[in-house]
């Protein structure tokens, strides 16, 4: 159970309390991400997530931050996308204190020497340069910007080696000052603590600001803007990202949409990892996810193969699109069984140190049991969500429409793809 407090020109809090967990996990949202950038600030966000952990007034070195943290058992790091960047660490609950002062330190009053940006720089080109040289990795900024084109939606969310040298120490400072105000942030808790303690520790350590965020940029009218985007590598694998575009996040049919996603490429039960990996041999790796942006969204598959099969992979893959169609309500309801179980384990998992949801025989959420009234009410809940299922699935694709694309794609594919198979 959530619980929901929003302070006066302050963050707006969310907890859950975990009665007898040993650990507690903190988490603060920033709605900062590379959405938020114009082409000259392409990285600002990202570059602002790793140079706040250089220091601040009370723990002055990255060395200071991470000892406070890692000397009492702690954890702690950072992550950003396009439309938000997290904090977050995660120590014992007997720490709770120190984790909201680091936090609301380092999301407030990070030093932001300029010793300390010229440093991040070359770290930052770096990571950039590591993920390019990963072609395991690179599909996907490729594929970003085959889909929404080259604004901030299909840049890479680090930005570019030349935007990342180019940044003035007075931009990063004057881009905090702008985008890091506490009435914007959301700080989201789990572990054994009241409610009204959490908000108390949040008040103490984040305090009053205000700001406003410029809008992000808007997702292209007409998705996707390219339909094929490849990159000539000699390397022993070819890497393959197909995907089309889906649902905004907030959009009445995303649980659907997640459920198709899990019973075409998610786990060893999967129709992709069935059919592309067990029965044809053709990838190591083949699978599907969704993103879902504020305004967009998408469904992807990715597999890397050898070059010799690029052809006949991307039509086993076409094939399996095409053929989601022929999903039962039975096949959705075993996947939503699955999907049940693994929502009460990420639950559970907030909390490290509590008892593992994994111990002995049986599913993984087998640990947790429901009474008679409760599982009734899931069965129902199943079959609702299996109609769902199954009614997005014909509506987005449409029998007839599936079948047409897979055709005329994998046709085209044997034509423009053949020659270049050693290439890519």
């Amino acid at each position: 159970m959530f619980e929901r407090s929003v302070l006066p020109g302050g963050p707006r809090v969310i907890s859950a309390r975990l009665p007898g967990t040993r650990s507690l996990s903190v988490a603060v949202h920033v709605p900062v991400g590379s959405r938020h950038e114009d082409g000259p600030d392409a990285g600002l966000a990202h570059f602002m997530e790793h140079v706040t952990f250089r220091g601040t007034t009370t723990w002055p070195s990255s060395r200071a931050v991470s000892e406070a943290i890692e000397g009492v058992g702690g954890t702690a790091n950072a992550a950003t996308d396009r439309e938000s960047t997290v904090f977050w660490t995660r120590l014992p609950v007997r720490e709770a204190e120190l984790a909201f002062l680091i936090l609301g330190e380092l999301v407030l009053v990070p030093r932001l020497d300029g010793d300390d940006i010229r440093r991040e720089r070359e770290i930052i080109v770096e990571e950039i340069r590591s993920y390019r040289d990963d072609p395991s990795q690179h599909v996907f900024g490729l594929w970003d910007t085959a889909c929404f084109g080259d604004g901030p939606m299909g840049r890479e969310i680090a930005g570019l080696e030349e935007t990342v040298r180019a940044l003035s120490d007075e931009r990063v400072r004057s881009f905090h000052r702008e985008r890091y105000t506490a009435d914007r942030m959301v700080v989201a808790v789990a572990g054994d603590l009241p409610h009204d303690r959490v908000v108390a520790l949040v008040a103490g350590a984040f305090g009053r600001g205000s700001g406003s965020l410029p809008p992000a940029a808007p997702a292209p009218d007409a998705l996707p803007v390219r339909r094929y985007l490849p990159e000539a590598r000699t390397t022993s694998q070819t890497n393959l990202c197909i995907g089309v575009p889906a649902l905004r996040r907030d959009h009445p049919d995303q649980w659907a949409l997640e459920l198709l996603n899990a019973v075409l490429g998610e786990g060893g039960s999967s129709r992709l990892f069935l059919a592309v990996r067990e029965e044809a041999g053709l990838a190591y790796d083949v699978h599907s996810f969704t993103t879902d942006y504020a305004d967009a969204g998408t469904l992807q598959v990715y597999a890397g193969v050898d070059p010799a099969d690029l052809v006949r992979a991307t039509g086993a893959i076409l094939a399996e699109l095409a053929e989601e169609l022929a999903l039962t309500a039975t096949a959705v309801r075993r996947h939503l069984g699955t999907l049940g179980d693994l929502g009460l384990v990420a639950a559970h998992e907030r909390a490290p140190y509590g008892p593992s949801p994994k111990r002995g025989r049986g599913r993984p959420g087998s640990v947790y049991a429901l009474t008679d009234e409760g599982r009734a009410a899931l069965d129902q809940a199943y079959d609702d969500l299996a109609l769902s299922a199954l009614a997005f699935i014909e509506q987005q694709f449409g029998p007839e429409a599936v079948e047409a694309f897979a055709v005329d794609r994998a046709r085209r594919l044997a034509g423009t793809m053949a020659p270049l198979p050693g290439d890519l």
